[in-house]
């Protein structure tokens, strides 16, 4: 939106700014803010940034060394539409209070070293993705977690579970389980939220291919986006999510990206759309190739398969991803690629078929509780991996499998490699297999053994670790 800080103050003295919104993200994918009166955007907030706490950020820095600097980045503004008072938002980086160097663990920079490490290879010099952003919006939810409970409940206006309501005025309308794929209204509830939703995405810059209600009947809605570089994916997706969230609380409703909210409903997940450039040529196209795919395409395809299993533990990050990933409910659970096949790992679209310029393959186990500046490097990674050392997925016997996977017969089905079936499987997969994120110094061993321990002891156990409430109905009684 501007490109010096001239430009910044001209359109913060004629918009009457009186907030500035500094927003920064920490290691695991959630965003954090501070805000300070406009009479403090001046050269010095950009030169030397403006101090934080950063041991109080998940995955950064210990107590005894947690000074930090914001750096905002000057084209990341934007209007913040939610404020009572006009506020400018800025997208920062975190740097060291001392020399202002941008810290390792830093998601953006992490980004940044990506870009840097695909030029070197040489192999190509753009990286565009696409991203498909899948949620559900409720009207209520409660939830809680004791020494002597364990409790959530979830509502929702379209959801089937509500057709017999007789309290107050029902409408009829309610959508039934699994048939909420592209309904119209009156079924569709929720069209205008989404409406809005997508106006404000693009009033902030970002192209939106479409918007429609989901697969899941109790309010499951999608937006997906046009392809952009994959240096702006993190602060783009960040942006989206926080939009989502805040038109939906400003009509009192509430938004989740979690994966898996409800029970034998669809799971929500962020299908990775993503293809190569080189001098504005694209790589991934070869109309002789399978579903119109190069070789170099096809190595990068064998890239991601082989390091599927460990880039889960980034792009499935959570114990409740795993709920989703399980057959039925058109989320991979098994390692293969396939033209248009939504029960594949890698899903070659159809629609893109013959167009060298959306030639493209979409990573589809991930899901939005990945941080996903670190999720998009890791796949990229994975990717540039295989297109080095040559991996060819069919060789590898990844497939191209063009049957529905859940239809096989038990022994043909035993053959596909399987994906990790928990967050536990995925971290270990990590630890075996990392050297290919090492590439570029883009990930350190510090940040997978932060990244490890974390997840491991935070989440998987500490879930593990308690009783579920399922299991009062299954053994009570014993």
């Amino acid at each position: 939106m501007f490109r010096n800080l001239k430009e910044v103050l001209e359109f913060a003295k004629k918009k009457n700014i009186e907030m500035v919104d500094l927003k920064y993200g920490d290691l695991f994918g959630r965003w954090h803010h501070l805000s300070l009166p406009a009479s403090q955007l001046d050269q010095k907030m950009f030169k030397t940034g403006i101090p934080y706490d950063g041991s109080s950020t998940p995955g950064f820095k210990s107590l005894e060394a947690g000074d930090m600097v914001l750096l905002p980045d000057i084209s990341t503004a934007q209007l913040d539409p939610f404020w009572e008072v006009p506020t400018l938002s800025f997208i920062c980086s975190s740097a060291e209070a001392d020399n202002l160097t941008l810290f390792p663990r830093e998601p953006r920079y992490m980004l940044q070293k990506t870009k840097k490490y695909l030029l070197k290879t040489g192999i190509a010099d753009k990286s565009m993705w696409a991203p498909e952003f899948e949620f559900y919006i409720f009207d209520n939810i409660s939830y809680k977690n004791d020494i002597n409970m364990a409790s959530y409940i979830i509502d929702s206006n379209e959801a089937d579970w509500n057709s017999g309501l007789a309290g107050g005025k029902n409408l009829g309308h309610k959508i039934p389980p699994h048939g909420g794929y592209e309904a119209i209204p009156p079924l569709d509830d929720l069209f205008n939220i989404r409406s809005e939703m997508v106006s404000l995405i693009e009033k902030s810059g970002i192209r939106i291919r479409y918007h429609h209600h989901e697969v899941g009947g109790p309010g499951q809605s999608e937006i997906e986006i046009m392809p952009i570089d994959f240096i702006r994916i993190g602060d783009v997706s960040m942006w989206i999510k926080y939009l989502v969230k805040m038109v939906a609380k400003k009509h009192n409703h509430t938004v989740t990206f979690m994966p898996k909210p409800l029970y034998n409903e669809a799971g929500n997940g962020m299908h990775f759309h993503q293809y190569l450039l080189k001098k504005g040529k694209p790589l991934f196209y070869d109309k002789s190739g399978y579903a119109g795919l190069s070789k170099l395409a096809l190595y990068y395809i064998g890239g991601l398969l082989t390091h599927g299993p460990a880039l889960l533990a980034f792009t499935n990050p959570s114990t409740n991803s795993y709920k989703r990933l399980v057959p039925g409910f058109e989320a991979p659970v098994k390692l293969f690629f396939s033209l248009a096949n939504r029960s594949a790992t890698i899903r070659i679209p159809k629609y893109a078929y013959n167009d060298p310029m959306e030639k493209r393959v979409e990573f589809r186990p991930a899901d939005a509780s990945c941080n996903v500046y670190l999720a998009v490097a890791a796949q990229l990674l994975a990717g540039l991996d295989g297109i080095k050392k040559k991996i060819d997925p069919v060789k590898a016997g990844f497939g191209p499998i063009d049957k529905n996977i859940f239809l096989l017969p038990a022994n043909e089905k035993a053959k596909i490699k399987n994906l990790p079936s928990s967050l536990k499987e995925a971290l270990d997969a990590l630890e075996k297999d990392c050297d290919f994120l090492l590439s570029g110094n883009v990930f350190s061993e510090d940040l997978l053994e932060t990244w490890i321990d974390y997840k491991l002891n935070r989440e998987y156990n500490e879930v593990r670790n308690r009783p579920h409430p399922y299991e009062i109905n299954l053994y009570y009684d014993v």
